[in-house]
């Protein structure tokens, strides 16, 4: 998959995860990991990026004798899921069509 389309899909991924709740890294990796490869190397900037886009804010709360940061999604990070929604149904629409294409280009009919 195209690094800057995964990029773009990891951080809705993130901010889904976070309007079900609010985590931290390695639980949203864990949240994430059963539908795209994430490591900690590819999350902390897209949590920077999200942050300073302010489409999250953090707080940190002690745990086992260690300040944990986590994040929360602010209205502008659910905004942005909802906006996301509206644009992957033309992203559906130009994928229909590529496939539609190199399906008449399999069967013969007239190709691109």
């Amino acid at each position: 998959m195209d690094a800057q389309l995964k990029k773009g899909l990891i951080e809705i991924c993130v901010l889904v995860v976070l309007k079900q709740q609010d985590s931290y890294g390695y639980q949203i990796i864990k949240d994430i990991s059963d539908y795209a490869e994430l490591s900690e190397s590819t999350l902390y900037p897209i949590l920077k990026r999200l942050e300073a886009g302010e489409f999250v804010t953090t707080y940190s709360i002690e745990h086992n004798s260690r300040l944990r940061k986590y994040y929360h999604i602010t209205d502008k990070g659910k905004l942005r899921i909802e906006e996301f929604l509206v644009e992957w149904q033309d992203v559906q629409k130009v994928y229909e069509f590529i496939a539609g294409s190199v399906s008449k280009e399999k069967d013969g009919g007239i190709g691109v």
